[in-house]
């Protein structure tokens, strides 16, 4: 059993995304999203890695990656997380998740899109609107 509970991690950035994308797109509409980033995700995972880890010229190490023991073979098909998604979205009955009047990240990313902002959004700073 994980910290969040039994559900996978897809099933949790499904659920974090309806919140954020709540008012703007149907749970289905999210779920389609998230499944079309974890299947390309898995089929692309291995290409990050680009030697093996016994193969190195120099004599020191100059990157903490040699330990990094993080699976890189994926089941492209997700068959129990994207079920957890589907049960989800099931019991949302694909209604639009309402977030009330304006949340304080939505007001944070006005700034980037009105002149007030200084150059490109940043990845994961907390903007929800970046890659819309």
């Amino acid at each position: 059993m994980t910290p969040w509970g039994n559900n996978p991690a897809s099933a949790i950035v499904f659920k974090n995304l309806c919140y954020g994308w709540g008012a703007k797109l149907t749970p289905q509409e999210v779920a389609d999203k998230v499944k079309h980033f974890f299947k390309y995700y898995s089929i692309s995972r291995q290409k990050m890695t680009v030697l093996t880890l016994s193969y190195h010229t120099e004599s020191y190490l100059p990157e903490d990656n040699w330990f990094d023991l993080r699976q890189f073979l994926y089941n492209a098909r997700w068959p129990y997380q994207f079920q957890k998604i589907d049960d989800l979205v099931h019991e949302l009955d694909d209604d639009r998740v309402h977030l009330g009047e304006s949340s304080a990240l939505d007001k944070l990313g006005d700034a980037s899109h009105g002149g007030g902002g200084m150059g490109v959004v940043a990845a994961g700073s907390g903007n929800p609107n970046v890659g819309l």
